[in-house]
């Protein structure tokens, strides 16, 4: 047998040997893929589970926000009345 020969029998059994190692690498990637896929899946319905309560904490943080500021305004105004009352009486 001539070398040349060998070396072109070699080369298509590495060839072989390659491709067959390849096949195996893929087809393992495409399973580790599915199951990212499914993780996220579930991740991001977990989000979404608490996104509904985030929603509510937040619209319940407005209304006590709106609650303190419309208390905070009233008596600020009735303390300024009172102020302004006596220095009118002092300008009489």
């Amino acid at each position: 047998m001539e070398i040349g020969t060998f070396l072109s029998i070699l080369l298509y059994i590495a060839g072989i040997v390659l491709l067959v190692i390849l096949i195996i690498v893929g087809i393992k990637l495409i399973n580790i893929l599915d199951k990212v896929d499914r993780v996220m899946d579930d991740v991001d319905e977990k989000v979404h589970s608490f996104d509904h309560a985030i929603t509510t904490f937040s619209k319940a943080a407005d209304g006590l926000a709106s609650i303190s500021n419309s208390l905070v305004f009233g008596v600020t105004s009735t303390i300024s009345k009172i102020f302004h009352k006596k220095t009118k009486e002092e300008e009489d």
